[in-house]
Parts: C-alpha cells; sequence; structure tokens
C-alpha cells in the first residue's frame, strides 16, 4: 500500500473514531444535563473532547442513536418510567385539546424521553391565539415563544407560536400549526423527514403493545 494511501485510511479511521466519541459525549450531555439541541449537544461534546474536525461531528441520528445506548445502559431502571408517565400524561393533555386536533411528537413518541423531556405537542388551528386563549380560560398559565420549522419541497421555513406550561410536574411545549399542517407534518430535526405524528389513540396503542411485549418478556 502507498504511503499516501496508508495515511488517507488513517485519517478516516481516526475520523470515524471521534464521530462515535462525539455522539457518546452529546448522549450523555443530553441524557445528564438536559440538552435537548441536537446540534448544541454535539458541538459541547467535541470542545469537551477536544476535537476540533468538523468531519468527526456527528449527524444528529447518530446521537439519537447513541442517546438510546445511553439511557439503556445507565438509565435503564429510570428512563422507561419517566417515558411511561409522560406519555400517559400526553394522552390525558390530547384528549383536554381534542378541539384542536392534538398530536403526540418528538422524543416522547419516539421513545427516548426522560425526566427532563417535555411532551411535544402539535395543535392546530386558523386562528393561531385560540389555543392559548382556551388554555388560559382553563386557569393554566402559560409563557409564550415562536419556532422556527422547516417544510419539505426546499428550504421553506415559517414561524409560529409556542406555548409553555407545567402539569404535575411534567413540561409541555405545544406548537401551534394551521388546519393544513395536519397534511403535512414538519421536517424532524433528527433526520430532516416530515416528523411522525400520533393521535391519543395511537399512543395508547403504543403502550398497550409495550406492555403485552414485557409480559412476554417476563414469562
Amino acid at each position: 500500500m502507498a504511503r499516501g494511501e496508508h495515511h488517507r485510511i488513517h485519517a478516516q479511521d481516526r475520523t470515524q473514531r471521534n464521530r462515535v466519541l462525539v455522539a457518546q459525549e452529546a448522549a450523555r450531555l443530553m441524557s445528564e444535563h438536559g440538552i435537548r439541541d441536537f446540534h448544541h449537544a454535539k458541538v459541547k461534546a467535541a470542545e469537551r473532547l477536544g476535537i476540533v474536525d468538523t468531519q468527526a461531528l456527528p449527524r444528529n441520528n447518530e446521537i439519537e442513536d447513541a442517546l438510546r445506548e445511553h439511557q439503556r445502559l445507565f438509565h435503564g431502571d429510570t428512563q422507561p418510567q419517566a417515558l411511561r408517565a409522560r406519555r400517559e400524561a400526553a394522552v390525558e393533555a390530547m384528549r383536554f385539546l381534542r378541539g384542536f386536533d392534538a398530536r403526540l411528537v418528538g422524543a416522547v413518541l419516539e421513545g427516548t424521553a426522560d425526566e427532563h423531556s417535555a411532551v411535544c405537542l402539535h395543535v392546530f388551528s386558523d386562528d393561531p391565539d385560540a389555543p392559548g386563549l382556551f388554555l388560559r380560560e382553563q386557569g393554566i398559565p402559560l409563557e409564550t415563544q415562536t419556532r422556527r420549522l422547516r417544510w419539505s419541497g426546499g428550504t421553506a421555513q415559517s414561524e409560529h407560536p409556542v406555548l409553555l406550561f407545567g402539569a404535575d410536574g411534567i413540561p409541555f411545549d405545544l406548537t401551534v400549526l394551521p388546519m393544513d399542517a395536519l397534511r403535512q407534518a414538519p421536517l424532524d430535526r433528527v433526520d430532516e423527514r416530515p416528523m411522525r405524528r400520533a393521535t391519543a389513540a395511537m399512543v395508547q396503542e403504543l403502550m398497550a403493545e409495550e406492555d403485552i411485549a414485557a409480559f412476554n418478556a417476563s414469562s
């Protein structure tokens, strides 16, 4: 093998090892420090490890895989409980918000939620103020923000209201979308594909399937 080819392969191996290390450290930061933003987690992880090669920054789905493994290894006794509590809270909230066709998205649906995670919902109304007004009428104090979402079909982005509140110690994060967004989900930050979304009935079915799997595993 030529010397140049040997160096190239060695550099590729080093970059791949660094990608794994950054993904693992980013997963640890997300799990133990409550960092929710993938980009922030991997940049902070690279800084902590002293890795400056931008090619060694893992993709978001690599970090998500590392997060699942970290939770399995280090939080296998607590993470499933936190996830279940948030899925049950999501079902209750979606029933409460049934007038806005609420859908569950994010870590609670995907199974990577922990005690730091909010229940993220999409709610739909052509009047963007209506969901917030409804919640305030129920006596629920809110914080409001805006969120920029990306959509398929190019670089289209749009800003949408976000409603933040807590219930029974669990944070909730509601993004208000127009009714036509029921037909097309915004892009997921993990894989850049349309977000997976679930109704209350779908989440209940998911929990029932997990209960059956757990029962069979213990039998």
